[in-house]
């Protein structure tokens, strides 16, 4: 036993090593860490993977999917449009209202997320009143930090310091439990960065930076492509001499230079009802012409007036250009030619891009020119960007061809949005709904978790399961899963109580008051060089072992720990949000900790008076 004890030590302290050199991923030390406790004989392979069963690894993960649905449809981001909206040019009141938005986002969704979601907003509001985002950012991940203590699942810390309640026996925290402790922290946090901000925040503007990336938005493709003169919508009516006859047979591009992108469909024609009253598909060779069909036509205005008069058709305005391009299902990209494309040289009508990739060629960028006519006979030549258009599952199939082409851009983040658009109304019900089941204690948290997940998806706030799968951070979901086993071994091998006594020796003359103390500082401490799950998983354990072995209140020490996990203040290592910032606001080492470990020794006092008031012992 005393050697595994040993053992137990010597992995728990390489592993706060590793974490702290930040050398390996912190998933990937978890992982070890949980391997060497099975070499060991330590733990049973049944112990050790039991972290990947738990219900706060299935909760973190089903929350990733929940605020990726708020994210997609843009019910976060109009918290956003509404910071600007209220704040004006006034530098005061956007950072005020920007820290007491981003808390409360905060507190339905993950620290990380929330910040994610405003960096840019924050970025390009900041250069629009020509401050310095760096005096924004940092302020940012901190009360992101702070919102995680305003609701149960609103950070992993709450969730791992519950469940420690429920492993030993008492009742678990309720939804707003912490809410307390979380509102007196995010008003400190935010009187502090109020009076620092113009002393210690750094406000250099080449500090800053910003990349935005590259997205093709349907209006940017309209006006680059100058397709604004050249869509059409044609209708087919009974009398058009078109019908039932296949595109291929028609050879549109050869004989009229025109080329047809979708068909907008009727029920009725095709004698079923299982469809909605209109439906689009993707045009291609096989496609055949239908009474009442709208045929989405590109090519001159002569041509398609040509076209028209030929075959009895009726030529229609196009309302809006840039709207009909991409739907739902059907979608456009931009590709380019990789130098060993074999597409290089080749004419578009000879490398039969519609019957390899199911997509439609609409036209041609070559150094700024844009190509629209007699695309057939063009070779292709390196350099080339090719726009396309077919479902959103094909563009996404051929982002993986990587020989011949390579997609720009982002097509299944954009295909998610546009597949989300409008219904953040049903996110804001599904999120309303979940906090429901939780506050009155309908179904368990996880299981609660769980049925907003699902909702988001079979809703459309998410695309598919892949959409979902993506949102996910499973790096934290792993790290997660492999470190829970960690207190098992220290439980087993008499670990715990060895550091639960210790503490209690050192600090037991000051009663559970120093001990609460020793282990917040040790918490906090611990925390700026290790995610706040790692150390909320090694500390839940310990704290809840002090307590018990002094008859004191678990639930004192429980929310402590939680509170000191979240205190990521003095490094940009100490939480993922501050190294979201680190690169974006221009941040050295040492900004974190000129602004943060003055907070810190703020935070501490507050509290170690907060959590025993309201928390008695």
């Amino acid at each position: 036993m005393i050697m595994q004890l040993t053992l137990t030590f010597i992995i728990l302290a390489v592993t706060i090593i590793l974490f702290t050199t930040n050398r390996l991923r912190a998933d990937l030390v978890a992982v070890m860490a949980l391997l060497s406790f099975v070499i060991l004989n330590i733990l049973t392979p049944a112990e050790a993977l039991a972290g990947f069963s738990n219900s706060v690894v299935i909760m973190i993960a089903g929350l990733f999917v929940i605020g990726a649905g708020i994210l997609r449809t843009g019910l976060a981001g109009m918290a956003g449009n509404l910071l600007l909206k209220w704040s004006g040019d006034n530098e005061l009141r956007l950072f005020v209202l920007l820290l007491v938005i981003v808390a409360i986002v905060g507190a339905f969704m993950s620290n990380t997320g929330t910040v994610a979601l405003m960096l840019p907003i924050v970025v390009s509001i900041a250069i629009s009143i020509k401050v310095s985002p760096s005096k924004f950012l940092m302020p940012l991940s901190y009360i992101a930090s702070m919102s995680g203590l305003m609701t149960l699942i609103a950070s992993p810390t709450n969730l791992i310091a519950s469940q420690t309640l429920v492993d030993h026996g008492f009742e678990k925290l309720g939804f707003f439990t912490i809410t307390p402790i979380g509102i007196i922290a995010t008003i400190t946090v935010i009187i502090y960065l109020v009076l620092v901000r113009n002393v210690l925040l750094p406000n250099e503007e080449n500090r800053s930076q910003s990349s935005a990336g590259y997205k093709l938005s349907p209006k940017k493709i309209a006006k680059e492509y100058d397709l604004h003169d050249k869509l059409f919508r044609v209708v087919v009516s009974e009398h058009s001499t078109i019908l039932e006859q296949k595109l291929a047979d028609l050879k549109l591009p050869a004989t009229y230079h025109i080329y047809i992108m979708k068909i907008k469909r009727g029920a009725a024609q095709e004698g079923i009802n299982l469809r909605p009253m209109t439906y689009q598909e993707l045009a291609g060779p096989t496609s055949v012409i239908h009474v009442g069909d709208e045929l989405y036509v590109q090519g001159l205005a002569d041509d398609v007036a040509r076209f028209a008069h030929d075959f009895a058709l009726t030529v229609q305005p196009f309302e809006d250009h840039a709207k009909e391009l991409v739907t739902k299902k059907i979608g456009v990209a931009e590709v380019l030619l990789t130098p060993q494309s074999r597409l290089i040289k080749e004419t578009v009508s000879k490398i039969g891009f519609r019957e390899k990739y199911n997509l439609n060629i609409l036209g041609i960028n070559r150094k700024g020119d844009y190509l629209l006519k007699d695309m057939a006979d063009q070779k292709l030549r390196f350099g080339d960007a090719i726009l396309v258009q077919g479902t959103w599952d094909e563009i996404e199939l051929l982002s993986r061809e990587t020989q011949d082409v390579v997609v720009v851009g982002q097509p299944r983040e954009l295909a998610g949005a546009i597949a989300a658009n409008g219904k953040a109304p049903i996110a804001g019900i599904i999120m309303l709904l979940m906090i429901g089941f939780m506050v009155f204690e309908v179904f368990d948290a996880v299981i609660a978790v769980l049925i907003g997940a699902v909702l988001m998806i079979i809703t459309g706030c998410l695309r598919n399961m892949d959409d979902a799968y993506s949102k996910m951070n499973f790096e934290s979901i792993v790290l997660v899963a492999a470190m829970l086993p960690m207190a098992t071994a220290l439980e087993k091998t008499g670990g715990m109580t060895i550091l639960a006594e210790g503490i209690i020796n050192v600090l037991g003359d000051f009663g559970p008051y120093g001990v609460l103390m020793g282990i917040y500082l040790l918490t906090v401490v611990f925390g700026q060089f290790v995610s706040n799950t790692a150390t909320a998983v090694l500390f839940s354990p310990i704290a809840i072992t002090a307590a018990l072995a002094m008859d004191a209140n678990p639930y004192t020490f429980m929310i402590g720990v939680a509170t000191a996990a979240s205190m990521a203040f003095a490094t940009p290592i100490a939480s993922p949000t501050n190294s979201l910032v680190l690169t974006a606001g221009g941040y050295k080492f040492m900004d974190f900790v000129k602004v943060g470990v003055p907070l810190q020794v703020i935070m501490f006092i507050i509290m170690m008076i907060a959590v025993p008031l309201l928390f008695p012992f």
